[in-house]
């Protein structure tokens, strides 16, 4: 049997041999109307929903032995209280904001104090669209941006802190 924690080391054992691996945690964070993908303007956002994104996700992260907390809210409460938990806990952070993206100096404060890798995803170009989206405060504090590639931009997300996950840390 295998348990899993962000950033700890564990034994996985059974009578043929034993393989230690360091296992990490990510929060995919979603933000306001994202649990209304495939429904909502699929012009734009496609027709994937929230729960097949989080499948495609999933898939990738049980592969690469790394644990994922996938949540959605309108409210933007919920979403600062899952980045303060994730402070804790959490390897790395995806985070789709959506329209808090433009607007949410909160959730910028909140994810200042983060120590890990953040990724900011929109399914969207928001550059291409209209010129209230261009600015993202959340951009100011993301590690990495991905925009315009639909819901494949989640796993780009995810493989990005996946290498990184698997890169030496500075000074050792």
């Amino acid at each position: 049997m295998t348990v899993r924690h962000a950033n700890r080391q564990f034994t996985k054992k059974n009578k043929h041999h034993q393989e230690e691996f360091m296992a990490h945690l990510v929060y995919i964070l979603n933000g306001p109307n994202l649990n209304l993908l495939g429904q909502r303007q699929p012009q734009i956002y496609g027709h994937e929903t929230l729960a097949d994104i989080e499948a495609t996700c999933s898939n990738f992260a049980d592969a690469q032995k790394i644990e994922l907390r996938f949540h959605q809210s309108n409210a933007e409460h919920q979403l600062i209280d899952w980045i303060h938990e994730a402070r804790t806990t959490a390897s790395g952070m995806i985070i789709n904001p959506g329209a808090y993206s433009h607007s949410s100096i909160a959730i910028l404060d909140a994810l200042n104090a983060c120590e890990f890798p953040v990724i900011e995803v929109h399914i969207s170009n928001i550059h291409k669209r209209e010129s209230f989206r261009h600015h993202s405060f959340i951009s100011e504090r993301a590690d990495g941006i991905i925009v315009g590639c639909g819901a494949q931009g989640y796993m780009l997300g995810l493989q990005r802190l996946a290498t990184l996950f698997s890169q030496p840390l500075p000074g050792s």
